[in-house]
């Protein structure tokens, strides 16, 4: 069997590895850009891809790269913590099965994990898709033909899988009215500063934090209420523009943005679709099931996304009914999460001095003996079903 998955993130290479090792499937994964992505935030990495990771053995490389957090800490214009909230509380509830990672150190991880046989190709994605009864015919940006026995869009948010097989982007694609932005530079006295908390702005319509490396670089990261649809031309422009009247490190942070086309700029939207497959074409990760960043866990559902498909294509007498399985499996966890992310993202991102308020209560409130078991479950989610139990389903 051969698969041709369109898209080298994070779930694209999970289920490369995943069909390849497991399955013995011959894999090629295509890229539409010309190399992989250096730009990212850090995430907290928890729930089914934690779990998946231990499955496939890529777990040590995780937490070789991840990153030591001792707090979230959110500061004012002049730097004082108006509140605060320790990892510790966070990690409780899950059993210390959390890591904070960079988004790129994860891809990397799960690259360097690929077999040689697994041909990784850049600079390259579908222009066409023809389907038939018993596979698909994918031609490329660069005039080449490629078939496949099944053709995954693991390729983000603004799939271009998606948009040939399913239609247009505005048709799946709901804006939850923010815009976000992430880019590093240097800066050795702040970096000295922060030290291992993750700090924000403790501000109203737009937040930035800010948080050590460990080569010595500073990473920011930006999210902000934006009413338009579209994203600017001029992505430092608009930084400085959104963020210019906050305090703190914000006006140094601005001061050193790189150019645009270093600094990774995108909607804060979710994908919605009817059905994730047609025919032997199915979307897996931010394609077809995109929470949003105020969920917290799109890297983890798209590796445990990865991992419930590749298990019932290897359970499956056909393609077409492996697709279904995942899908039947899988979505429900999906739409838990995208509820969930609806609900708080007015808290994410407060919208009002009163909402600032009661996120500064609520954050104190975590730090009482006995809450943080409470503040912890509420961020992470409940856990169920497990990965495991999802995977022994049979087709």
């Amino acid at each position: 069997m051969r698969a041709v998955i369109c898209g080298a993130g994070i779930a694209g290479l999970s289920l490369a590895g995943r069909l390849h090792n497991v399955l013995g499937w011959e894999v090629v994964v295509l890229e539409q850009a010309p190399r992989p992505r250096t730009e990212g935030y850090m995430i907290d990495f928890f729930g089914p891809g934690y779990d998946a990771a231990e499955a496939m053995g890529v777990l040590p490389w995780l937490q070789e790269l991840s990153y030591p957090v001792s707090e979230a800490a959110f500061l004012d214009d002049h730097g004082r913590c108006r509140a605060r909230l320790g990892y510790d509380r966070f990690a409780r509830p899950l059993n210390g099965r959390l890591l904070s990672i960079m988004r790129p150190d994860l891809e990397l991880a799960l690259r360097e994990r690929l077999s040689f046989a697994v041909g990784l190709r850049f600079g390259v994605g579908p222009a066409r898709i023809d389907s038939h009864a018993y596979g698909v015919r994918v031609t490329l940006t660069d005039g080449s033909i490629v078939d496949a026995d099944l053709l995954v869009g693991a390729d983000g948010l603004h799939s271009t899988v998606r948009g040939l097989v399913f239609g247009e982007e505005r048709r799946y694609v709901r804006q939850l009215g923010y815009h976000t932005a992430a880019f590093t530079f240097d800066d050795p006295e702040m970096h000295a500063e922060l030290g291992d908390r993750f700090c924000l702005t403790d501000t109203v319509d737009r937040q930035m934090g800010l948080y050590a490396l460990r080569d010595g670089k500073v990473a920011a990261f930006a999210v902000h209420h934006a009413t338009e649809s579209g994203l600017p031309d001029d992505s430092r422009a608009a930084l400085r523009r959104e963020y210019g009247s906050l305090g703190w490190f914000v006006p140094r942070a601005l001061a050193h943005c790189p150019p645009s086309s270093q600094i990774y700029y995108d909607q804060v939207a979710q994908t919605v679709l009817r059905s994730w497959s047609r025919g032997r074409v199915v979307l897996v990760g931010d394609a077809c099931h995109a929470v949003s960043l105020v969920a917290g866990q799109g890297a983890s559902l798209a590796i445990g996304g990865a991992y419930v498909l590749a298990d019932q294509l290897a359970g499956a007498r056909r393609v077409e009914d492996a697709l279904a399985g995942y899908e039947r499996l899988w979505r429900p966890v999906i739409v838990r999460r995208q509820r969930a992310a609806r609900r708080t993202a007015r808290w994410f991102v407060p919208g009002s001095p009163r909402r600032l308020r009661l996120r500064r209560a609520a954050l104190r409130f975590a730090g009482l003996p006995g809450a943080g078991h409470i503040a912890g479950t509420t961020l992470a989610g409940r856990q169920r079903p497990s990965l495991r139990q999802l995977a022994a389903v049979p087709v």
